[in-house]
């Protein structure tokens, strides 16, 4: 446990040392992200934050994947009408197979979030082993809209 927490504490403190490089006019598309180990999507995002592309939110992106949100600035990130993001705390292996909710990566995943999406987490009840699902109007209200471009790249 101890060794988790000390890797998480490291993620933690590689996005908040992120540094923006010159704006680019790329963009990059997520459709279908259902998520996976969180580290993997720091390092993801550290290098996405570094080029400068905008993020397009066009379907579902949940879990790990929502950490975007806290890496990549406000101003480069657009939602389509598709946009479905999905949240719930993090969880380990437990001894039996099992999920087990991991308390302090749930902490510092949700410290990771800007500070609209943990009002809206928090209003929700939390992040639990429930999926909790942020998309439409009050998804829309939060972030810029945007409209499917050539130049999107595809999934990464």
């Amino acid at each position: 446990m101890r060794k988790l927490t000390g890797l998480l504490t490291s993620l933690v403190a590689a996005v908040l040392v992120m540094v923006a490089a010159a704006p680019s006019q790329a963009m990059m598309r997520i459709s279908d992200d259902r998520g996976g180990r969180i580290g993997t999507y720091v390092d993801k995002y550290q290098e996405l934050r570094s080029s400068g592309e905008t993020v397009v939110i066009d379907g579902l992106c949940a879990s790990a994947c929502t950490l975007v949100l806290g890496a990549v600035p406000h101003d480069k990130i657009c939602v389509t009408p598709r946009a479905n993001l999905g949240f719930h705390a993090a969880w380990d292996l437990g001894a039996n197979g099992h999920a087990v909710t991991n308390p302090e990566a749930t902490h510092m995943l949700y410290t990771m979030y800007p500070a609209n999406i943990r009002r809206w987490i928090s209003s929700r009840g939390g992040l639990t082993r429930q999926m909790i699902f942020l998309r439409g109007r009050q998804l829309m209200a939060m972030y810029k809209p945007c409209y499917m471009d050539a130049h999107a790249s595809a999934d990464r």
